[in-house]
């Protein structure tokens, strides 16, 4: 199957995105949930694109739900942004995108991906770094661990 970008082209236009998503965490098992996109090979957080008109995490909101079927979502706040770009072969440009995470927490771990999605998977946060192709979204991930452990430790008197 052909894959949906390529190496940026200096030689063609440009375009900018937006997209919103999150870092999804079962705050019983503190697994994280990786969805694993068929055509690019890799595996990554649930995001989309901001609609016009729509806030940061109405986006993200939908686009998880869009993606993995949840609905049930605590967010916790934004946990940073990623900014990359690539070619789009079908579009025959260029996507600087920026994307934007949250931190949410579900207690529904049952998912139904959109099809351009071949697996998910609910892993530690270990595994998920080993997973995860691209060091901006390591980066995203340790930003959730670092939140996860300062709520533990407030939670337990320690902060």
């Amino acid at each position: 199957m052909a894959r949906r970008s390529q190496p940026f082209r200096a030689d063609r236009p440009c375009v900018a995105e937006l997209a919103a998503g999150a870092v999804v965490v079962d705050p019983k098992t503190r697994q994280i949930l990786l969805l694993h996109e068929s055509d690019e090979d890799r595996w990554c957080f649930p995001k989309g694109h901001v609609e016009p008109g729509e806030t940061l995490l109405e986006a993200a909101r939908r686009e998880i739900a869009e993606e993995t079927g949840l609905s049930k979502l605590d967010f916790q706040g934004e946990l940073g942004e990623v900014a990359y770009r690539f070619y789009n072969p079908k579009r025959e440009y260029n996507v600087f995108k920026t994307s934007v995470y949250f931190l949410a927490l579900t207690d529904g771990t049952a998912t139904r991906l959109e099809p351009i999605f071949d697996d998910a998977r609910w892993i530690s946060t270990h595994d998920a770094q080993a997973l995860l192709k691209f060091e901006t979204d390591r980066r995203i991930l340790a930003a959730a661990v670092d939140r996860l452990e300062r709520s533990v430790s407030s939670a337990d008197g320690q902060g």
